[in-house]
């Protein structure tokens, strides 16, 4: 319910899918669990988790993650793994749209598309930036490109699809180095769908949640002896840290939304009436 009222003021939501590996559990194989997730962009809340099978990888979790879901009319973002013609059958079948990167794990498709992207001119194209943070100056352009004439095998997926290619120049402040980025993507929402750069950038959300769960909650270092404890804890884990995602968000005070979350743990939990303030407050 709570996460249908923030939905209900943030627009179309954004739901991006993809998997962490929990290394400090090892499994009887002698490999660390994976745990898939789908996690709302616009809520910051983690709607839905799935093991990998201890002899499989992703690809058998993300269609079981996805079946527990309502999809319909949001837009889902994911890694090259979830190129799968089984993944997009079933997010075309839940009644939403797609935007998942494309790599080598699907060659005819990569590579032909690579190919013929050369004989088109884009249907559209921006460039975002320059921009500075974290230390470096990007630059960031997209090319949307209609893949009707340029995916060979469109029926396989479904449908026509959005080519969106992305390029990146980063320049280190501190080193001058200059480096480019080159990625595609392909997305079942239409060419003209604004700021589609921005559902791009969006996916990175999920890779910085996960960043957070290590470098701010520790879970890389938390020792567990079974799966089963390596779950539980990496649901209790996201569940705080959505909750002090969201307490950011909310706040009107500026300086409470500069401040990291494991700084407003730490600001929380000095004192017991910053706690009872915490979870009183509207």
């Amino acid at each position: 319910m709570f996460h249908a009222q923030l939905c209900s003021r943030l627009g179309r939501e954004i739901i991006c899918i993809d998997g962490k590996a929990e290394r400090g559990t090892v499994l009887a194989n002698g490999r660390n669990l994976d745990i898939v997730s789908a996690y709302s962009f616009n809520t910051g809340i983690t709607l839905a988790t799935e093991a990998c099978p201890e002899k499989s990888n992703e690809i058998k979790a993300i269609p079981q993650l996805i079946d527990k879901l309502d999809f319909a009319g949001k837009t889902v973002t994911a890694d090259a793994m979830s190129m799968q013609k089984d993944i997009i059958d079933r997010i075309r079948g839940k009644g939403a749209d797609f935007l998942i990167e494309l790599k080598a794990n699907q060659p005819s498709l990569r590579y032909g598309v690579e190919d013929r992207l050369k004989e088109y001119k884009p249907l559209y194209s921006y460039t975002d930036g320059p921009e500075l943070g974290h230390g470096r100056i990007e630059t960031r352009t997209y090319n949307i490109y209609d893949g009707l004439e340029i995916i060979a095998d469109k029926e396989k997926w479904g449908g026509n699809m959005t080519i969106i290619e992305y390029m990146a120049q980063t320049v280190r402040k501190t080193t001058a180095i200059n480096t480019r980025e080159k990625r595609l993507y392909v997305s079942s929402l239409p060419a003209d769908t604004p700021s589609m750069g921005s559902i791009v950038r969006h996916h990175w959300s999920i890779e910085s949640m996960h960043w957070g769960l290590d470098v701010n909650l520790l879970q890389d270092k938390v020792k567990r002896k079974s799966a089963k404890a390596a779950r539980n804890l990496d649901t209790i884990q996201r569940i705080v840290y959505s909750v002090f995602s969201i307490w950011k968000g909310l706040r009107k005070k500026r300086s409470d939304k500069r401040k990291g979350v494991a700084e407003l743990m730490r600001h929380v939990s000095m004192s017991f009436t910053r706690l009872m303030r915490f979870l009183c407050q509207k």
